[in-house]
């Protein structure tokens, strides 16, 4: 399948991109996660993050399906 990864902010800045284009077979978007924090030595662990697929806040289990587009979301702060 392929899938469009969305980074922002600091995973953004430790990939050296906003996004990319990803061809892979992945059980669960954790399992999608592991793989890129593995390749790319991401300092958030999972439990860091949200996710969303397709634009919609999604669940670590959801099964990625082939054109989805994947948000990994670190946590906001503002003032």
């Amino acid at each position: 399948m392929t899938l469009t990864i969305l980074y922002f902010a600091q995973l953004a800045e430790e990939r050296g991109a906003a996004q990319e284009r990803l061809t892979g077979d992945y059980a669960d978007l954790a399992a999608l996660y592991n793989a890129l924090h593995a390749q790319y030595h991401f300092s958030l662990a999972q439990n860091q993050l949200r996710v969303a697929r397709n634009q919609m806040f999604a669940e670590w289990t959801d099964a990625p399906q082939d054109g989805d587009e994947i948000a990994f979301i670190p946590p906001v702060s503002g003032g």
